[in-house]
């Protein structure tokens, strides 16, 4: 098995590996965002409660989801390149940081603009909010020591730190509606128990999340194959690959 990861982590076996995922995990997207925008926009009924504004959550929690899932991906690389030193450990973390940005950044946006028709107010200091703004402030924390470091190992290391440090707010995010009284409402996905949602509306979401977890996939091995295309030009096995 270790074999099989070192083998996987090479960029020789990665650069492969992605250019036999890249079609299918084109296909996916297109696939899983073409239904999800159709199913959620125009084939799901309206909410009783909540009327059309509901809609927003196939762009919210696709988003707020991958801000979560992305830095966890970027601790997993964290420790990877701290304990076993694998070489796309912090290339993964490089690209995945504006990902993550971006989809915390709109993960806030879109949540603001629900929680005006919802609640009343574009902004309150919810402990969801709140913790998940920590979370866009980590990630930017991130991309401005990473163009301060540049690739030096010994930033590189203290990168890997600072990433699994700040990990402590991902679950805080994630039980905050549980641990305090909170404006933001619980999870309606549940991974252990049914979702609290009809299955009208719960299919297209999932087909959401899967078109932003594959459009996070597809981006993250472009960012990756094009520096390792300018690092590696002159080894044999990347000029066949072309």
């Amino acid at each position: 098995m270790w074999a099989l990861i070192t083998n996987l982590a090479s960029p020789k076996k990665f650069f492969s590996l992605s250019s036999q995922l890249l079609p299918w995990l084109t296909a996916l997207f297109i696939l899983t965002f073409t239904y999800g925008i159709i199913g959620g926009l125009i084939l799901a009924p309206t909410d009783y409660i909540q009327g059309d504004a509901f809609r927003i959550i196939y762009v919210h929690v696709p988003c707020a989801f991958l801000s979560l899932f992305v830095y966890t991906i970027m601790a997993t690389a964290a420790i990877a390149g701290l304990v076993w030193r694998l070489k796309l450990a912090f290339l993964v973390i490089r690209h995945s940081t504006p990902l993550g940005a971006m989809f915390t950044f709109l993960a806030l946006l879109t949540g603001s603009i629900w929680g005006k028709p919802m609640w009343g107010t574009w902004w309150i200091w919810d402990a969801r909010l709140t913790s998940e703004l920590i979370l866009l402030f980590l990630y930017v924390g991130i991309l401005l020591f990473q163009s301060a470091i540049g690739q030096k190992q010994s930033g590189e290391r203290a990168l890997a730190i600072l990433i699994l440090v700040g990990f402590v707010d991902i679950p805080i995010i994630h039980y905050s509606v549980y641990w305090w009284n909170t404006l933001h409402q619980g999870a309606t996905l549940k991974l252990f128990a049914p979702s609290t949602i009809d299955t009208s509306m719960l299919y297209p979401l999932l087909a959401m999340i899967a078109a932003f977890l594959s459009y996070y996939t597809i981006v993250l091995f472009l960012r990756m194959r094009y520096e390792l295309t300018a690092g590696f030009a002159n080894h044999h096995w990347l000029q066949v690959k072309k």
